[in-house]
């Protein structure tokens, strides 16, 4: 599904049926631009149970631009308050996919809210800082922060890039600051314990940062 909104009970319904079951009100869509992700983390859907091929975030290939931006094309744009680059994997692995579909939001929608939900890791993926690209097209940076110290966020993450990881994912929000008005880091309830959460709330004070508890999707 490269389109969709989600609905209670974890639901991620296409447009039209969101429509039909919620015809009323403005919504988030979200747009899954991968599968692929470079880390493997233990709470993730992905590794618990098999994900069905029907009615799910699974996509067969990476979407193009153009199949994209022809699915943003046929929404009714009155019923949407916010786009969200996301992925059942890690979006700005496809950086470039992400500021388009940004870009045409912006030049088509202005008014529409913007949103990129990552594990902040895309420095290290692509070898290069790339924040300052956001700048007028992105309102809001949702980065997985998960933990509140290194050697933790490696044993829930699994990032391909290791130790250096954490480090590098609190650096990257660092670097959004200046041009993304909002920048969130978020920990999921149920994965960390109230001190834990407590650790990572300072983290974020430290950094003028803004924490959000995700809440725990059971598999």
């Amino acid at each position: 599904m490269i389109v969709y909104a989600t609905h209670a009970g974890g639901r991620y319904l296409p447009i039209e049926e969101s429509l039909r079951e919620q015809p009323e009100g403005k919504r988030a869509v979200y747009v899954n631009i991968t599968n692929d992700c470079n880390c493997d983390c233990v709470f993730c859907l992905r590794s618990m149970k098999e994900m069905a091929r029907e009615s799910s975030l699974w996509i067969e290939q990476d979407p193009s631009i153009e199949e994209i931006i022809a699915e943003l094309d046929r929404l009714r744009w009155e019923y949407v308050r916010e786009v969200v680059c996301c992925g059942f994997g890690e979006p700005l692995i496809r950086l470039d996919t992400v500021l388009a579909v940004l870009r045409h939001v912006k030049e088509h929608h202005p008014e529409v809210a913007t949103r990129v939900n990552t594990n902040g890791l895309g420095e290290l993926e692509h070898g290069f800082e790339f924040a300052d690209r956001f700048a007028g097209l992105l309102d809001t940076i949702s980065i997985s922060l998960n933990a509140s110290n290194a050697e933790r966020y490696l044993s829930l993450t699994r990032s391909k890039f290791g130790i250096s990881s954490y480090e590098a994912m609190l650096t990257f929000a660092e670097h959004c600051k200046p041009y993304v008005p909002n920048v969130v880091l978020t920990v999921v309830e149920k994965v960390e314990n109230e001190e834990e959460i407590a650790r990572c709330r300072a983290i974020c004070a430290e950094r003028g940062l803004t924490l959000r508890v995700r809440v725990y999707e059971d598999s």
